[in-house]
């Protein structure tokens, strides 16, 4: 059991569990310095998933974690590692143990895993306006049996628990030499639930909602659709209509095919809509969703459960992995530069659920966890974020976990000063000062000529792109503006260089 520091807050019970490699590293700083110096977690369980403890403990760790985050109904979790052959060799492990969220999934009746976007006020990240989206949580191809066959037949008969007839649910002909035969299941009894979690939500946000399947070649996915629909239907039309979350909709809940979904996700991007799909389909495209709003690690990953006394069981997580390349990199010691976002917003999360599930007022615990975020928030504006957000001048893993440590240890420590006067900064001009710091060899934050060729020829950027680009902006604005000078043409930024 980690010891935790007393602190002058009490935080409620609650279930951490932690993980490995770079994304544990960070969290024990982030716990060392935002959490064990102002709050007492002596309520907390601890359960270390790591591969090592995993194999020592015969994976009775991984039931007793289950087991603790059904009772207290608050969880938070690091990424893990679910080992492959290679990392079994190098780790000294027994067996290749499988994820551990399949089991937590059971364990928790996992309704649905709630992926959304993290926005930070004042900065375009990728989406402009929140996206929700929900993966239905179990069934799939996650929990597949399968095997490796020749020619022959094959049959999927069902047999009913109350000894009722059997039914033949497949039969066909294998007339390759090689089959891959694969049979799993999509449970539709908790859809409901999985329906009433994500239109209250979508209310909530004033967001369109949309229902993703593949049903018009895979029939069996019906189901979930009408499910969902009938939902809809039955408790939430008529608020979305009052709402005018409908308006665009022809005043229907709409079905979005899968290949259409992916699509319309990249051209959405105003944001301002949520989804609902079977678990793979929620895998990928939450991936895809991930990659337009700059990384995994601006998604939340929440698992929402149900227990059997209507109690919402909530396992907040990073939409990440442990980042194992940068571990590598710090087992080098190399620097590295660790964005926490994702993994302290479901520690928050996790924290801010405990306080709900406890029954008990503890505005403390609230208002510090609201403090965090918000000293997270004013850091990445003002420059003094991590370098995938802040470039080079960014600050690096343990710099940045001191930034906001120094902030909460004082509170007359102002809020970050923004990086401009701008109204929202487009994170793709971050991008671009990284090109100017790259061509700028002496750091004087100005480019001289040559410096500027040297720069183009470097970048693998040839004089006739360069100025095919230039000419190709000029005719453009031209079009636009008539009587517009050439020398006008030219941004203020380059005349300045």
């Amino acid at each position: 059991m980690r010891a935790f520091s007393t602190g002058r807050m009490k935080a409620p019970p609650m279930v951490y569990i932690s993980g490995e490699e770079m994304t544990k590293y960070c969290m024990d700083l982030v716990l060392g310095k935002w959490i064990s110096p102002f709050v007492d977690t002596s309520e907390w369980q601890y359960f270390d998933l790591g591969c090592i403890n995993r194999d020592q403990t015969d994976d009775k760790v991984l039931h007793d974690a289950v087991a603790a985050g059904k009772a207290v109904g608050a969880i938070f979790k690091e990424p893990t590692v679910t080992p492959t052959v290679v990392q079994k060799e190098k780790l000294g492990l027994s067996k290749t143990y499988g994820s551990p969220n399949g089991a937590m999934r059971r364990g928790w009746n996992g309704i649905t895993i709630s992926r959304d976007t993290i926005h930070i006020k004042g900065m375009q990240l990728g989406f402009k306006n929140p996206v929700l989206f929900e993966r239905h949580a179990v069934g799939g191809e996650y929990s597949a049996g399968f095997g490796d066959v020749g020619k022959g037949s094959v049959t999927t008969v069902y047999t009913p628990d109350d000894l009722g007839p059997a039914q033949i649910i497949d039969h066909r002909r294998l007339d390759d030499e090689r089959n891959a035969i694969v049979t799993y299941s999509n449970p539709l009894d908790n859809v409901e639930d999985l329906a009433h979690h994500f239109f209250t939500r979508c209310l909530e946000a004033k967001v369109v909602p949309y229902v993703v399947t593949k049903k018009t070649v895979f029939k069996w996915q019906e189901g979930f659709w009408q499910k969902m629909k009938q939902v809809f239907d039955e408790h939430y039309k008529s608020q979305y209509l009052e709402a005018g979350l409908l308006d665009g909709c022809f005043g229907e809940l709409q079905h979005l095919i899968s290949d259409a979904a992916s699509m319309k996700i990249v051209l959405w991007r105003d944001g301002g809509w949520g989804m609902a799909a079977h678990n793979y389909d929620g895998d990928m495209l939450t991936d895809e969703i991930a990659q337009i709003h700059r990384s995994p690690g601006f998604l939340t990953s929440n698992l929402i459960g149900k227990r059997e006394d209507g109690v919402m069981i909530k396992e907040f997580e990073a939409s990440h992995g442990t980042v194992s390349d940068m571990w590598e990199a710090h087992l080098r010691g190399e620097e590295t530069s660790l964005n926490p976002l994702g993994m302290v917003e479901a520690l928050l999360g996790a924290m801010q659920h405990a306080v709900t599930v406890s029954g008990e007022s503890n505005q403390p615990i609230v208002d510090h966890t609201n403090r965090i975020r918000e000293l997270i928030h004013s850091a990445f504006r003002s420059g003094h974020g991590t370098r995938d957000l802040n470039g080079k001048s960014g600050l690096t893993t343990e710099q940045f976990v001191d930034h906001i440590a120094e902030r909460l240890a004082d509170p007359s420590i102002p809020l970050d000063t923004p990086a401009n006067s701008t109204e929202e900064v487009d994170i793709d001009t971050i991008d671009l000062r990284e090109i100017f710091d790259f061509i700028d060899k002496d750091g004087s934050n100005g480019i001289g000529y040559d410096e500027f060729v040297a720069g183009l020829k470097e970048l693998k950027i040839s004089r006739q792109v360069a100025v095919g680009y230039y000419n190709a902006s000029k005719r453009r604005i031209k079009e636009h503006n008539p009587r517009k000078k050439d020398e006008d043409l030219v941004t203020p930024h380059i005349r300045k260089i």
